[in-house]
Parts: C-alpha cells; structure tokens; sequence
C-alpha cells in the first residue's frame, strides 16, 4: 500500500486560486491598465517594481538641451508600419480653406430679471399653490437621486432645483395620484400607516408625479404641524341618507405635502371627538369620509390618474367610484387599495348602504360583493378587494401569509380569487426624519463612519431613564402594546433581560386601558431595579433617543405586516431580535442560521411563539455582545449599511401605477 503523503508535505493553494486562471508557460495574463484595471503584478504573481522618479534638470540643463521630436501617439504608431511612407507634401493652394461669407453678428441674449413675487396673502387656494410652486424638491433631495437621460415633461417644470422627470423609469409618464387616508405623519399619527403615506407621497413627489392627501379635519390634529389651513371650497354638500350634510375643505401643506382637510358640519361630530378612533360608530364615521372624499373629487373637477386608498376605513372608495361616480363622468380614474391590517376589516350592517345611498341590499349582500359569511354582515374590507384595480399590503411574505396561510381573518378566499391582482410592497422609512446623521433629538449625531458615537446617546439615555451607568448592553421595545406585538414575549423578555446581564427599556401604549395597567403594575413591582425602566406612553423625542441609545430591540409579533421598529433600529446601528412573520421575515437576517452572505446578516430572528423561542435568540445576542464584540460590531455595520429606504418601494407602486392605468 502507497504510503500517504503527510499534510505538512502538501502546499496549500490560496483560497481564490483557480487551477484554470493559472498562465500557461511562458504567457503572460496579467491585466493591463489598457483593460481598464490596474495591473499590480506580473505573470508570476509578484509585485512589480515602481520605477525611481528621475530627478528634475535644472532650468540651465533644460535650456542647453536640444529640443525633442514629438512622440508619436500609439495610434498613430499601429497605422503606420515600419516601411510606410510619408504622405506626399500638400501643395500651397491646397492648404487654403475656401473663404466663409461674413455671418451677421448675433444679438446679445439678455437674461430676463425674475419676476417679483407678491407676499403672501392666504385667502385663496391659487395663491396657496403659485407660494409652493417651487417648494416641492429640496437641494437635499434632489442629490438623492441621479438624473435619468430623459426627455422632460413640461406638466412637472414646476419643480425647483433639476427637473422631476429625471427620476422617472422611461416609459412611465408623470402620474396625477390622490391618497384618501385617515392618518398622516405627523399631523394625524396613530400607527406606521401614517407614516407609509408620508414617506410615500413624497417619494412620488421627487419622481415627479403630483400628489394630493385627503383626510378628515380631526379636532384632535396636531394642527402645529400644518402650514395655515385655510377653507378653499364651502360649497360641499354630501349625500347623507335622506339629505345631505354641509362640508368645508380646508387646505394646508404638511412638510410640503399637499392636503385637503374635509370638516363637516353635522351633530353626529363625526372628527371631533378628541380622538381618531375608538368608537362604536367608527364604521359610519370612516364611510361618511369616503363619501365626502369622493364627492370632493367630483365638484372640484379633479380627476386623478391614480386614487390610493388605505385600509378598512377608505374601503367604500372604489365602491362608490363604480357604482355611483363613474357614471358621473369619473370612469378615468383607477384605484389602488393598500391593506395595512387585516385584523380590522370594518364589519357592519345593512344600515350603512342606506346611510352612503348605495342602498340595494340583495345586490351589496352577495357573495362576490361585500356580503360575509356572518349572517346580516357587510365587510368592507372585502368590498374594498373586489372593487380595487389592484390590491397590495405591506410586504411580500405578509401578503403570502394572508393568502394561503389564515392570516386574513377569514378573507383568504377572497384573496385567492382575485390573487391576478394582488401583491405586496415591502414599505419603506423616511430616511430624512430618521436619519442618525442629522437627528436633532439626540445629543450625538453619527454615521457608519463615526459609529463610536452611539454610545455617547447610550449614555444620555441611562441618564435621562435613571439607569445605571454598567457595561451592560440596552434591550428595548418601541411600539404598541397590542396583543398582535406578542406582549406575553415582550413582558418575558424584561424580566428574561434584567437576569441575565443586560438592561431593558420600554416605550408604548395600549388602545386598551387594561393592558397600560397591566403594564403599569409591572413598573411598580421592578420600579428600584437600576437595569429597567418602562414608560407606559408615547414619546416621539424620547424614541428617537432609544433607538439611538440602544444596543439591541425586540420585536415579538404574533403576525407582523411589514413593522417600522426593525427598519428604524437598523437604521440607528440597533440590533433587531425577531420572529420570523411578515416584513419581519423579509427585513431582518440571522447572525448565525441565515442563508445570506454573511456581509447582509443584520440581526438575531426566532420562529416559534413562545418562551423559548424568544430567550434562544435573546441568549445568542446577549452572548455576542460580550464574548465576540467584534463580531457584534460587524453585525451592526451590516444594519447601518441596509437601505430600507421609500426608493425602491417607489418604484413598485410606480410600477403598479402604470399597470393599472391602462385598463
């Protein structure tokens, strides 16, 4: 038997060598400068040597030396071979171009003085607009995009800085969209839709496309956040059951986003209960919105390319489009419908189809339509699916989730059989508002090329939450404490914290009073511990501070549509711990099992719902913060580096846009 060769006899090849890249005896394939890459090495592999610079001659040298012959170009010297000839000598008369008539001389082009624009007078709508003109593309924004070659349109000039169709894909003309929407970053914020339809808008907006907002006038609006609303049409009346109830639109820009603010003028105070939701009648408040949104569309003379509804309270739009409007002259526009939540689908009676004057109950009832399968049951959501030219929720898995694995709330039938137009968009973040770079509420602002200086807002955290200044690493939960956020995860993971070497900080509220209780007696029983601290309200200031401060997040959801509390962690260089549902699935890769190359792992992700699912990966995360730290620090480069910006997502719905104009 041969004898085997020991290892240390073998030479190993380095790691990126390819038996076939190796040149063969006497050829030389080292690459060029000529091919466009810089060649540091010869054909053996070794460096080659820069020459030594020469050294300068003297000004005297310089002038006592002969002058040199040009040196011909490498060009010129591939034409020409050894043997060639010079070309024979151009007679005299050759050489003298024909004389050109004397052209007159051009006139000097003057360049006009703009054009002194009168102050502000906010009576008026137009003069609203003629102020905004050039207000809807910043400097800033502008260089957030590079500018396609593409011809410009002259229905987006207006524009300032570069012209808007440079962001357009070709072939997709300017779009005129409307959003009917009940929130609105930050004027009208309960949850992410609010933010999905800023963020949105103004992606649009930089593509080039004009985008309007129509939501109701809350009387519980943070009205600080609107530029001077001013009623700019009186004269709205909406069917209301027997008769018809008298509205006023206000207009008003939030953050350059254009808005029309609907007020009616009814008992009922539909918007001005101090609140957005949480009625029994929100149903009827919501449909009476849609109503008069649409009625706006018409008596203004507005005709969108595009209408973009939101969520089970906009769901009667595309009802009333088809089955009223079109018939009135609105049959160009087409509608998208995004769902949000299919927890809320806005289930209700018969009285709601007498109340908006759609009446006709055996036709509404039936199964294709808005009928359910309750008895005497309308669902809005459904009608707002059947009606839609084109249905998307807020991120890929989460759409495939609700189709084909229960998580619609009965509607998967419904989604299966319009599946021809539904999909879903994974949503994006405002990178402007959330933008650690820039951020003014905290102390220290950073990048991925000054990341130390996180833990300058990590030490501004533990002083302004009273916690104690320890080498220990900051778990914290930022959002709604819903029993669809896993609260039984949320309530384990602090205590799981607090005992094993880390410390843990909650913000939120609950729609529900007992569960802020609930949340409020488990302060009380941890209330001396140094490593905790929960606030039982909302803070915007104070989030922003925390995901700058802290080290990790957790996001325990039962089911997750997309979830903005991973995409903004990560954006702050805080590693998100998650289980894997919806856009949480779609978003956050795990350090240790994901498939990803090891450059796109950016977090710490769990499957099963309960306790051990949940301290696995707490465990695993707590573990590298203090056993690996640099491979903690990797891993919160590769979260900075992850672009869940609107950029992409803009595009999608661009795409679908497109698609369904044309039907």
């Amino acid at each position: 038997m041969p004898k085997k060769r020991s290892s240390k006899h073998v030479k190993k090849a380095p790691p990126s060598a390819d038996p076939s890249s190796f040149p063969e005896s006497g050829e030389d394939k080292s690459v060029s400068p000529e091919d466009g890459f810089p060649s540091e090495s010869g054909p053996t592999g070794t460096p080659r040597k820069t020459p030594a610079a020469r050294p300068e001659p003297s000004s005297e040298a310089r002038d006592a030396s002969p002058a040199k012959p040009k040196k011909r170009s490498s060009r010129s010297r591939q034409k020409s071979g050894r043997d060639a000839k010079p070309p024979p000598a151009r007679k005299e008369t050759e050489l003298a171009a024909p004389e050109q008539p004397k052209q007159p001389p051009k006139p000097e082009r003057k360049t006009p003085t703009p054009e002194k624009r009168p102050p502000l007078d906010p009576r008026t709508l137009e003069e609203f607009e003629q102020t905004i003109e050039s207000s809807f593309l910043t400097e800033e924004e502008a260089r957030r995009r590079e500018p396609a070659p593409i011809s410009a349109d002259p229905r987006t000039e207006r524009l300032s800085g570069v012209s808007p169709t440079a962001f357009l894909r070709p072939g997709i003309p300017p779009l005129n969209v409307v959003m009917i929407t009940p929130e609105l970053a930050p004027a009208v914020k309960i949850g992410g839709l609010a933010d999905v339809v800023f963020g949105l808008s103004r992606e649009l907006e930089i593509r080039g496309n004009s985008v309007e907002i129509i939501l109701p006038k809350y009387d519980s609006a943070r009205w600080d956040q609107v530029w001077k609303p001013t009623p700019c049409f009186d004269d709205l009346w909406v069917p209301w059951y027997d008769g018809a109830i008298h509205c006023t639109v206000y207009f008003g820009l939030v953050h350059d986003r254009r808005c029309f603010f609907i007020e009616p003028h009814s008992h009922d105070r539909f918007f001005e209960r101090g609140k957005v939701y949480g009625d029994k009648d929100d149903t009827f408040r919501f449909a009476f919105f849609s109503r008069a949104a649409t009625e706006f569309l018409l008596k203004s003379g507005k005709r969108p390319d595009i209408i973009h509804c939101h969520d089970s309270q906009t769901a009667l739009v595309p009802v009333f489009l088809y089955e009223i409007y079109e018939k009135l002259g609105m049959d160009h526009s087409r509608v998208c419908y995004t769902i949000h939540n299919f927890k809320h689908q806005g289930l209700c009676g018969r009285e709601i189809l007498r109340a908006t004057g759609l009446n006709r109950d055996d036709y509404f009832f039936h199964p294709d339509r808005l009928g359910w399968h309750l008895p005497d049951c309308l669902n809005l959501m459904k009608g707002g699916i059947v009606y839609s030219n084109f249905v998307t929720t807020v991120s890929p898995t989460y759409a495939g989730e609700a189709k084909d694995r229960g998580n619609s709330f009965g509607l998967e039938g419904v989604l299966r059989t319009h599946h021809i137009k539904y999909g879903g968009v994974l949503n994006g973040i405002d990178c402007e508002v959330w933008n650690p770079a820039s951020d003014s509420h905290i102390p220290a602002q950073y990048d991925l090329a000054r990341i130390d200086r996180k833990y300058e807002n990590k030490r501004a955290l533990r002083e302004r939450l009273l916690l104690s200044d320890n080498e220990r690493p900051i778990i914290a939960y930022v959002g709604r404490l819903d029993s669809q956020k896993g609260l039984d995860l949320v309530r384990h993971s602090l205590f799981y914290c607090v005992n094993h070497g880390a410390q843990f900080v909650l913000l939120g509220t609950a729609p529900e009073e007992a569960t802020n209780e609930h949340f409020r007696h488990i302060r009380g029983e941890i209330n001396e511990n140094p490593d905790s601290h929960l606030e039982i309200r909302f803070d915007e200031e104070l989030s922003h501070l925390i995901y700058a401060g802290a080290d990790m997040i957790v996001v325990p959801s039962r089911f997750e549509p997309c979830g903005l509390a991973q995409l903004i962690a990560m954006r702050y260089g805080t590693i998100p711990i998650v289980r894997a549902v919806g856009g949480l699935a779609d978003t956050v890769f795990d350090k240790d099992y994901s498939d990803k190359p090891l450059n796109q792992r950016n977090g710490y992700v769990f499957h099963h719902d309960d306790t051990s699912g949940i301290e696995s990966a707490l465990s695993r995360a707590i573990c590298c913060y203090y056993v690996y730290p640099k491979h903690f620090r990797e891993l919160m480069n590769n979260a900075m580096r992850s672009d869940y910006s609107w950029n992409v997502p803009g595009q999608h719905y661009l795409n679908i846009y497109d698609h369904i104009r044309k039907k």
